[in-house]
């Protein structure tokens, strides 16, 4: 029996890349923007921003690491599939072949299910983001520098065009 088998390495490396695919990379850096205090050395600021991403990077890196954002887009590809397939086969029974319609349902529940799954995984990282980021202005601003806030958008008012209104006298 050969190991290496063409058809067993292509599910091997396809079931390597979606497992890679699971993993959550916390923060490296922050979002928002610091700013020395008044009087404050460059050599200072910097310090105050090394341990202030040192800290934020201690507070969020056990989050990302943890069971529930590790794997919080692997089950729903599964769970597609699964529910796929249980679909198809019930339709697929109804036309006569329960396999072709089960196969065709996994397929589509794996479809469906990952892109519920790259969703979930994007919100988890969008989410130890904001962790990082509220961690790092903390620190920030308790060493006394500032964090700038970016000014709103300027939204300009919509202009409306309306067509002319016509009025019509009849003489008397």
């Amino acid at each position: 029996m050969n190991v290496f088998h063409p058809a067993r390495l292509s599910v091997l490396a396809c079931a390597l890349l979606a497992l890679a695919g699971c993993a959550v990379v916390p923060p490296s850096y922050p979002t928002v923007s610091a700013l020395p205090a008044k009087g404050k050395t460059l050599n200072a600021f910097q310090q105050d921003d090394f341990s202030c991403r040192t800290y934020a990077s201690q507070l969020v890196n056990p989050l990302a690491s943890g069971r529930s954002p590790a794997q919080s887009g692997a089950a729903a590809p599964v769970l597609g599939a699964a529910g796929g397939a249980a679909a198809g086969a019930l339709i697929g029974a109804g036309a006569g072949n329960a396999g072709a319609g089960a196969a065709i349902g996994a397929g589509a529940g794996l479809l469906l299910g990952a892109a519920v799954g790259a969703n979930q995984h994007g919100q988890t990282e969008a989410a130890l983001q904001r962790q990082y980021d509220n961690a790092y202005a903390q620190c920030i601003t308790a060493k006394g520098d500032t964090i700038v806030v970016p000014p709103a958008p300027v939204v300009a008012a919509p202009v409306v065009y309306a067509r002319p209104v016509y009025y019509y006298y009849a003489p008397y």
